[in-house]
Parts: C-alpha cells; sequence; structure tokens
C-alpha cells in the first residue's frame, strides 16, 4: 500500500552558474535557526570557494515547523551535468532560481530539462531583484516561455512563483511585496512540494546517489530509502551492476545542515549516509538479503570530450610533485570514477589513460585538483567523442551557443564563429548590446573561449549547452597561430627573450628552467619556429663606444591550466606540476620530431 511521509520533503535547488543558488542556501540556514553569520556554506572545496561556482552536488538539510527538509544544491554547469543527475535522483521537487537581470540562460534549460523529465514540479524564484538592471517581470515570461517549450503540461502555469533577494534574505510573492524573510518560500516547499511516496510491503531498498570518504569510517554511502527502514547492524546486500555483495551497517546518519549526525534507525523518504560498505558505486541498490530487489540504475548522459593523462614525460619531472608514476595516476583517477557518474577511464597500452567527460572545463577542474594532490602529470588536448548513425555515417555533438556582447563587436565574432562551422540561427538588439544564437560543433568552442573575451575586450557573455548529434560538418583550422619552441634545455636569458620578442608572444620569464621540445611562446605566424632562448650576448675585446643597450621586456601574464589546455593543438601537451604549468610537444627530441613530420605522423601516444 502507497503511503506517505508528511515529514520530510526532499528538493534541489537548481539554476545557471552564479545565479545564486548557495548564497539562498545560506539564507534558509540561518533563518532555519542553523548556522548565524556564514557565507556560502555548502561550496565546502577550496576550488568551489575560489572560483565561486558550485562542483558537486552537496546534501543538506534544515528544520522548518517541525517537517524537515532535505536540500541538494547542484552545480550549474553543464560539465557538471552527472552532479545533476544524481542529486535529482534523490528528490521530489526543485527549487528554480533565475537571475532577474540574465534571465534563463543555456544551464537553466540544462537542468531544468532534467527535473521535468523525472516529473518534479518546480517552484519558481526570480532572484536578484535588487539588481540595477533587473526586469524580474520580464524575466518572469521568459521563465514561462521555457517551460512551455520543455514541457506541455499546462499545470506548470501554476506554479508557485517568487521574488527574491537570496543575499539579503527576503522574498515575496510580488514585486510590491517583499517580506523581509524568506519564510514564505519555506512555507510553499511544505505545502508545495509532495511527501516521499513509500510502500509500506516492500522490504528495506536505497539507491546510492552519492559516495564520501572519512577516515574514521571508510566508504560513506548516501542516498535516499525509497522503501522500508534501516538499523544499526542491519544484515543487507548490495545490488551493482553485475554482482551482489553483503554487508552490515555499522553506523547510520541523517543530514542536520550541512553535516552529518548520528541515529539509530531512519525510515522510508529520508536521505541516509550508511558506514560500514566497501564495495558499492553510483546507482547500486542496497537492500534486504532475503528479498534482493534492484531499483532503476541513475542513467546520465554520454561523454562528448576525452582527453589524454599521462605521467611527466618532462626532463623536469619529479622536481616538484610527490605523485609521479602512471600508477598512481591511474589510481587517482579510478577514484574519480567511483564518486563521479559522468566520467569514464581506460588504460592505453603506453601506461597512459582515456579520460571521457563531459567538457573540457570538467576535465580541467579533475587536472586542478590532482595538481593540488601533488600530482605531476601531462594532459592532451581535448578531443571530441565522434559517433556513427544507424546508416554507418560520422555524427558529432552540436551545442547551442547564445552570445552576447556590444554591438560593436558582433561583427568579428559572426566571421570567426563562421569560419568554425557555426550556424546564426537568431539575433535580437537590445540598447547597445546584441543577442546572437548559433548551432556550432562543439569542437568548435575548444579554444575558442579566450579568443571570444580578447575580440570583445571583455564585455561578451558566451554560454552553450549540448543540442544533440549531426552529421559531421567538415573540417575547419582550429588554431591559427604556430608555436615557439625551445630547441634547447637551459635556462632563459633577458637578452636571448628580447631579442625574439618580434617573433611572438612569449610564455616565459628570464630565469625560467625550459627543455627541449618546450612550447616557449606563440608565434605570429601559422607555423611552429624553433628557437634558443638561452643564447647570451656574446664578448669581444672591443669596446663599445656608448653604453650598452638596455632590455625592456615585454611584461607576460602566466597561462592559467584552461588557458593552456585551450591552447595546446594535437601535437603538444600541457605539463602540469603543483608549482608550474608548461606546455611541450609529444615528442621532445627536435630530431625525432622532424622525422614524424616528414613522415605525416602525429603521434597518440607518449614515450
Amino acid at each position: 500500500m502507497i503511503k506517505k511521509n508528511n515529514a520530510i520533503r526532499n528538493i534541489a535547488i537548481i539554476a545557471h552558474v552564479d545565479h545564486g543558488k548557495t548564497t539562498l542556501v545560506d539564507g534558509m540556514f540561518e533563518q532555519s535557526g542553523l548556522l548565524q553569520n556564514q557565507d556560502r556554506i555548502m561550496d565546502s572545496g577550496a576550488i568551489e570557494r575560489e572560483r565561486g561556482i558550485t562542483i558537486s552536488a552537496k546534501n543538506c538539510a534544515i528544520n522548518w515547523k517541525d517537517t524537515k527538509i532535505n536540500i541538494i544544491d547542484t552545480p550549474g554547469h553543464a560539465d557538471f551535468g552527472g552532479e545533476v543527475e544524481r542529486g535529482l535522483s534523490m528528490v521530489d521537487g526543485v527549487v528554480l532560481l533565475v537571475d532577474a537581470a540574465e534571465g534563463p540562460l543555456p544551464q537553466t534549460r540544462f537542468v531544468l530539462d532534467k527535473a521535468l523529465k523525472l516529473k518534479l514540479k518546480p517552484i519558481i524564484v526570480i532572484n536578484k531583484i535588487d539588481r540595477g538592471d533587473a526586469r524580474s517581470e520580464e524575466v518572469l515570461d521568459e521563465v514561462y516561455d521555457l517551460l512551455f517549450e520543455l514541457s506541455d503540461d499546462e499545470s506548470l502555469l501554476e506554479v508557485p512563483v517568487f521574488f527574491a533577494n537570496g543575499r539579503d534574505g527576503v522574498c515575496g510573492r510580488s514585486l510590491d511585496k517583499i517580506e523581509e524573510n524568506l519564510y514564505p518560500l519555506l512555507d510553499a516547499i511544505i505545502e508545495e512540494v509532495k511527501a516521499p511516496e513509500y510502500d509500506d510491503e516492500e522490504p528495506f531498498q536505497m539507491l546510492v546517489s552519492d559516495l564520501s570518504y572519512s577516515e574514521f569510517l571508510g566508504r560513506l554511502a548516501i542516498g535516499k530509502i525509497i522503501n522500508g527502514s534501516a538499523s544499526i547492524n542491519d544484515q543487507l546486500v548490495c545490488v551493482g551492476e553485475n554482482d551482489i555483495t553483503n554487508l552490515r551497517v555499522s553506523k547510520l546518519y541523517t543530514f542536520n545542515g550541512p553535516s552529518y549526525v548520528q541515529t539509530t534507525s531512519l525510515g522510508a523518504g529520508d536521505i541516509v549516509v550508511i558506514a560500514g560498505i566497501d564495495n558499492v558505486s553510483i546507482g547500486d541498490t542496497i537492500c534486504t538479503k532475503e528479498n534482493p530487489k534492484a531499483l532503476e540504475r541513475i542513467t546520465v548522459d554520454e561523454p562528448t570530450v576525452a582527453m589524454l593523462f599521462s605521467k611527466n614525460i618532462s626532463p623536469l619531472a619529479g622536481k616538484e610533485g610527490k605523485q609521479i608514476t602512471s600508477g598512481k595516476i591511474g589510481e587517482r583517477l579510478m577514484k574519480e570514477t567511483l564518486r563521479n557518474v559522468s566520467i569514464r577511464v581506460s588504460k592505453n597500452d603506453d601506461d597512459s589513460y582515456t579520460v571521457k567527460g563531459r567538457g573540457e572545463f570538467q576535465m580541467a577542474i579533475i587536472v586542478e585538483e590532482m595538481r593540488r594532490e601533488g600530482f605531476e602529470l601531462c594532459v592532451g588536448r581535448p578531443k571530441i567523442i565522434f559517433k556513427k548513425d544507424k546508416e554507418g555515417r560520422k555524427i558529432e555533438p552540436i551545442e547551442k551557443l547564445i552570445i552576447d556582447c556590444p554591438e560593436e563587436f558582433s561583427g568579428v565574432v559572426m566571421e570567426k564563429l563562421s569560419k568554425r562551422k557555426a550556424l546564426m540561427r537568431d539575433i535580437t538588439y537590445t540598447s547597445d548590446r546584441v543577442k546572437i544564437t548559433f548551432d556550432i560543433p562543439s569542437r568548435g568552442l575548444i579554444g575558442y573561449r579566450d579568443e571570444f573575451l580578447t575580440d570583445t575586450r571583455g564585455f561578451g557573455i558566451m554560454n552553450s549547452y549540448i543540442k544533440g548529434y549531426e552529421l559531421y560538418k567538415g573540417d575547419f583550422p582550429d588554431r591559427v597561430n604556430g608555436s615557439l619552441i625551445s630547441d634547447r634545455g637551459g635556462v632563459a636569458v633577458a637578452y636571448a627573450l628580447w631579442q625574439l620578442e618580434d617573433r611572438g608572444k612569449l610564455f616565459i620569464k628570464p630565469g625560467d628552467s625550459i627543455y627541449e621540445g618546450q612550447v616557449v611562446g606563440q608565434r605570429n605566424r601559422d607555423i611552429d619556429l624553433l628557437l634558443n632562448p638561452t643564447r647570451t650576448k656574446k664578448l669581444s675585446n672591443m669596446r663599445a663606444s656608448g653604453k650598452d643597450e638596455a632590455v625592456t621586456l615585454t611584461p607576460i601574464t602566466r597561462m592559467t591550466l584552461e588557458q593552456a589546455i585551450q591552447f595546446i593543438k594535437d601535437d603538444e601537451l600541457v605539463e602540469v606540476t603543483p608549482k608550474s604549468i608548461r606546455m611541450c610537444k609529444k615528442v621532445l627530441g627536435t630530431q625525432q620530431r622532424k622525422i614524424f613530420e616528414s613522415r605525416g605522423i602525429i603521434p597518440d601516444y607518449v614515450k
């Protein structure tokens, strides 16, 4: 018999990047009496706090009017779609947050589409109404348009709507009636989101939606109890894709605020943390030993991008990091697959690894986490994963790209994108800005972001999401500039760099250690150039009549990890260490590289 657990509500906060999800959760914490005067509590990772974005979905819970509200703060970037999908598997409703000025953006569509396909009822919150350029009513109309574009359910016209300023912790049903707190929103969550349902005739079943690790407790399985209840010392089994493993519940936890507290038993509908499980994966079902019945596994979109990970091939390897072997890199990548359902890892014959995921930004975050953990490694250029259709034709992922930039830069943007096989679908003029929509192959966006920011002088905004697969659009140049390559190792000298500045844009400074095959700059022509950054000024026995020339170098800006990944070509790698980011050729030796080039070979391996 189907029953409801009215003491619990499970919701997810979904939105585009930087629309205020985490800040709104902060307000809920404070006004429910949990934590006071703490900012971005849910962004616990160092990278998340530095960048101001949510990377992994996180669980928390508050109590409001004798009802426990489990909240999942989800990422807003499409590259972390696997986090969104596993987060939505635990909830019965969503709070859709939209910026009052920017309106629904591509990732708003992405996360809302996932929610509507799971039949989750949204509560709309138009956030940041205090912005000077806010257009709240117009944005609400855009949200309704998006709802009906994604679903034909007419009941969505009656979904609750709130106007809010998450930073100040205020909201209201209309712009002219804003309460001094978030109480109306919290009340609506209890009234509008349905209580979790369960079958009281079914045995215990829990879907594993997340994994964590504790130094004291070991592997932790996090998920929603679908049916039945669990107690400490219960004899259960974990039903995986291909096997069934026995397990015993050693500890049982429930969420209270951003952390969890120990309990002795939990009932259906609650989100639980179980300790005492060694062999478990996201998507597994934990159930009774007497009646092992698997739930439907979490499904995620297929990866669209592949990247090569290998040991550091540089002569400078081992000087800055602690983890440098291929085996350690492989262990770390396999550990990543355990808690990231959208990642696939395979080992290559040469002890390198191919990692498949959603996008280059997701890959960059994994590399950044690894370098902070003391790893040294090399990574290749992101490559799009192509498929075959039913007729055997080559197809590739196509993205919907939305460009928002000042009108004066629209010409150069359209010219650059047309060379990357982009097809313009729509253009809208608003005051002195223009909004242009394109369909573009995913490979056309690799390496374009920095070029776009340069072309629009930093005033442009670009967002995209995967639209689907279409026939291969043909080849196009991915980078028009060649590389400046060092032909020997040593230390960069100011005099040599000064003589080489007219060859292009340099990436190194005097005193930097360099090696043969290192990419030390971007050439101002379309072919690579070998040069010697270590050359010193020759002495002579003739005294100059005037004083020596003053060496004044153009200041350089070190490339970030994302910039380096976007910059390299197919025959180049990014060398990543805890202290440095360098670029090099896959084949470091100049003579060996010439042999490959004469034969038209670009090696896919790393020696």
